[in-house]
């Protein structure tokens, strides 16, 4: 395999060790390989005492990386057992955990499409960069899935029901909107990402940010506060629903018409799941309990349609089951949260106590 097929590139220039997914036509989709590839890179560079700054980029002009690589999960869930699903889960929400966690600034250039698995290597990175290109989400209710890769955590931090908002939803949020919800640190615009990146060679990372940082455009969320705060602070999905109807923003109808097209059984895990992960503390039991939800997904009938119809067919027409809100019973929810026993991710452990602090 030639470098430029290879689907993660890695070199270093000066001070700096550069992290490059390398599948631009895919959007730079993670597989299996990837993580490990990273993940290797990630061991070698922590006790390589000339590497002071690791840096992620993606490929191509389009994003860092459009999340995981959903096609071979539809795969696995439809023609097989799953087994190759949970074992990608399982090293991915590893890599998460770990990139919260690496003791040297690890810097994630989250330029374009930053969406899934893509955030979860670049947004629990201490040094988190947006531009004015950025479009970053978590849409995974839009394929009968919930948000994975540490999304609960971080979209449980957000202020107010902004994280719920976004989990819900799956909307996309611009560089202004990323920084009030605390998906990223700095904005600095695209043209200047390069000489940024460049600057890291010589500098440090808080040298080259006092040259390139620049104010952020102005996001939408934070006009919108009002009703997102009220209308998500329901008890329950449908509750949501209903308040969102009476709002006379329209953002609120599209918000409540995206809603309404999205995988109900996805929606009400989602509401369940974020409401857990607040209280649950540190990153790493947010990702014990996404792996429960997550491989309880692949025998859920809305994973497979929804990524056939969103990805595979295209024809935008999925066919939930149930089909309602209202059909979701509490019982359908818990199924998602039940322990594995010996298949539990188990990255906390008994004594996880410490919150991951940017």
């Amino acid at each position: 395999m030639t470098g430029a097929e290879e689907p993660v590139l890695l070199h270093t220039a000066g001070r700096a060790a550069h992290i490059t997914l390398n599948r631009p036509k895919a959007l730079n989709a993670l597989n299996h390989a990837m993580v490990r590839r990273i993940d290797e890179a990630l061991t070698a560079w922590e006790h390589d005492p000339a590497v002071e700054t690791v840096v992620i980029t993606g490929a191509g002009e389009r994003g860092l990386c459009a999340g995981g690589d959903i096609r071979s999960i539809h795969d696995d869930a439809r023609d097989g057992d799953g087994t190759a699903s949970a074992a990608f889960w399982r090293d991915e929400y590893h890599l998460n955990a770990r990139i919260a966690r690496y003791p040297k600034p690890y810097v994630a250039v989250m330029d374009g499409i930053v969406m899934g698995g893509g955030v979860g290597v670049s947004a629990h990175g201490s040094v988190r960069i947006v531009t004015e290109r950025s479009r970053i989400a978590m849409p995974e209710t839009g394929i009968g899935f919930v948000p994975d890769v540490g999304g609960t955590y971080l979209l449980g931090l957000a202020p107010g029901e902004l994280g719920t908002h976004l989990a819900l939803t799956g909307a996309p949020i611009g560089a202004g909107d990323a920084l009030l919800c605390g998906l990223a640190d700095h904005f600095v615009p695209a043209d200047a990402v390069r000489h940024f990146i460049d600057d890291l060679a010589g500098n440090s990372v808080r040298e080259a940010l006092a040259r390139h940082v620049q104010p952020p455009p102005q996001g939408e969320l934070s006009g919108r506060r009002q009703w997102i705060d009220y209308c998500y602070a329901a008890d329950s999905v449908e509750e949501t629903v209903e308040r969102l109807l009476a709002q006379s923003d329209p953002a609120a109808k599209e918000a409540v018409e995206s809603l309404l097209a999205k995988s109900p059984t996805a929606l009400k895990v989602t509401h369940a799941a974020l409401r857990r992960a607040r209280g649950l503390g540190p990153l790493e039991r947010a990702l014990d309990q996404e792996y429960r939800v997550s491989c309880a997904a692949l025998s859920s009938p809305d994973l497979v349609e929804g990524i056939r119809a969103q990805v595979i067919d295209k024809d935008r027409t999925p066919r939930w089951s149930p089909a309602t809100l209202v059909e979701v019973t509490d019982a359908d929810i818990e199924r998602f949260f039940a322990p594995l026993g010996e298949r539990e991710l188990g990255l906390a452990g008994p004594d996880a106590t410490t919150e991951v602090a940017w």
